[in-house]
């Protein structure tokens, strides 16, 4: 398939997928919690419902960041699946970030501010693991280049099991899920203010869903790149591993910022320098 290809389907059906996703998500959490829940396509009926709303904003420039976070947000998926340079592609995702960071700042709010505060935080916290990750795949694979990583013959996991479980930390994180959601929650069973999303209303808060839909379809695609050799199972394990988010998000409290930075730091000290260690002794 070509790039261009693939880019137009990621475009097409990641906002779809990752809103079925996003259904699927809080289904599994109303019956954790003894809920019979929303129906699938709740998403997509509160996005569109949003897009109708009056767009109220503290600062009628903090949405002019939170489109820029969108167009950042699919541009990283874009860069993914068309198979580019997988450093280009943790550059743009930070960016996005950035942006979304900048956007609650501006809007000069205690509960934003605070949110962005703790949303900078988390970004330090999974950086250095995402960062190892790349260098992993690289050392595996002898290219950052997301197209040759997928056509390596053997399965990434099996020579980088340390950076696997590390990412996966990393996913509990990026997905804003318990016991990391310090700075937004996606479920009411947190908080009432959202933090970094609490002056967003309507056309923003609307793209701020379609950029996490397009987050979700992404970061799923990279846990599918440890297992491309296997397409099946590569399948497979992005679906089990988006259930074990679920299931950790249910079962865990949320930490304290401090906890939760010192244990990405450990975790990617740990698992993702202990196993580039490995392979560069093994070589």
């Amino acid at each position: 398939m070509s790039p261009w290809l693939r880019i137009i389907l990621y475009l097409l059906a990641a906002p779809v997928l990752g809103g079925l996703l996003a259904g699927v998500d809080r289904r599994i959490t109303a019956r954790m919690q003894s809920r019979r829940g929303p129906p699938i396509l709740q998403p997509f009926y509160d996005v569109m419902k949003l897009w109708q709303k009056e767009n109220i904003v503290v600062r009628r420039s903090q949405n002019f960041y939170i489109v820029f976070f969108l167009v950042l947000a699919v541009f990283t998926g874009a860069l993914f699946f068309a198979g580019a340079d997988l450093l280009l592609v943790i550059f743009a995702l930070t960016l996005a970030a950035i942006f979304f960071v900048l956007g609650a700042y501006k809007a000069s709010s205690p509960y934003s501010f605070v949110g962005a505060e703790r949303e900078l935080l988390l970004m330090m916290a999974y950086e250095p693991m995402v960062l190892l990750t790349a260098v992993g795949m690289y050392m595996a694979t002898k290219s950052f280049q997301v197209e040759t990583i997928a056509k390596h013959p053997s399965v990434l996991a099996l020579s980088l099991p340390g950076i696997f479980l590390g990412f996966l930390y990393t996913l509990e994180i990026k997905f804003r899920k318990s016991p990391f959601d310090i700075s937004c929650s996606h479920h009411a069973h947190q908080e009432l203010v959202r933090g970094i999303t609490t002056e967003f209303s309507g056309r923003a808060l609307a793209m701020i869903e379609i950029a996490h839909w397009y987050e979700t379809v992404f970061l799923l695609g990279w846990v599918y790149l440890f297992f491309a050799s296997w397409p099946w199972l590569g399948i497979s394990v992005s679906i089990l591993v988006f259930v074990l988010m679920i299931f950790v998000d249910n079962v865990c409290a949320r930490l304290k910022w401090q906890a939760a930075l010192k244990s990405a730091w450990a975790v990617a000290a740990v698992l993702g320098f202990g196993n580039i260690l490995v392979l560069t002794l093994l070589r």
